[in-house]
């Protein structure tokens, strides 16, 4: 069990954010789907796509997130992942700056029956937000 959930927790990253497939989130996710992150609580899929995957995306069109390791037991599994992007686009509110940035952080997945129930988002949004907005040097 633990070993399928990796293989889907691993589908999300490649398939949601890299192959930016909103049918995924629709197979993953349920209305009752739970996604915490410094940012805030988001509730069901529709929620994520709205407020995470299209803003996000937006902002970063050729985000790129690698799958850097995972640790699974019984129902949950832990992702270790970085990711790679260009602010090309205005998904945050703000101008685009062009800024190349990467990141990395880790997510916490709680499964159900082959779908994610829960999710913790744990990386620095607010820095990633700061140096954007911080005037070049």
């Amino acid at each position: 069990m633990a070993y399928d959930n990796v293989i889907l927790a691993r589908r999300w990253f490649e398939e949601v954010w890299n192959q930016r497939r909103s049918d995924t989130i629709d197979e993953l996710l349920t209305d009752e789907s739970v996604s915490v992150s410094e940012s805030g609580t988001l509730r069901g899929k529709q929620d994520f796509k709205e407020k995470t995957h299209n803003v996000f995306l937006a902002a970063f069109p050729d985000l790129q997130i690698n799958v850097d390791g995972t640790v699974a037991e019984g129902d949950e599994v832990v992702v270790r992942w970085s990711g790679k992007a260009t602010h090309l686009g205005d998904g945050f509110g703000f101008p685009p700056t062009g800024r190349k940035v990467s990141f990395r952080g880790m997510t916490w997945i709680h499964f159900d029956n082959g779908k994610m129930m829960e999710g913790w988002d744990c990386w620095d949004q607010s820095g990633l937000i700061a140096s954007l907005r911080a005037p070049e040097l």
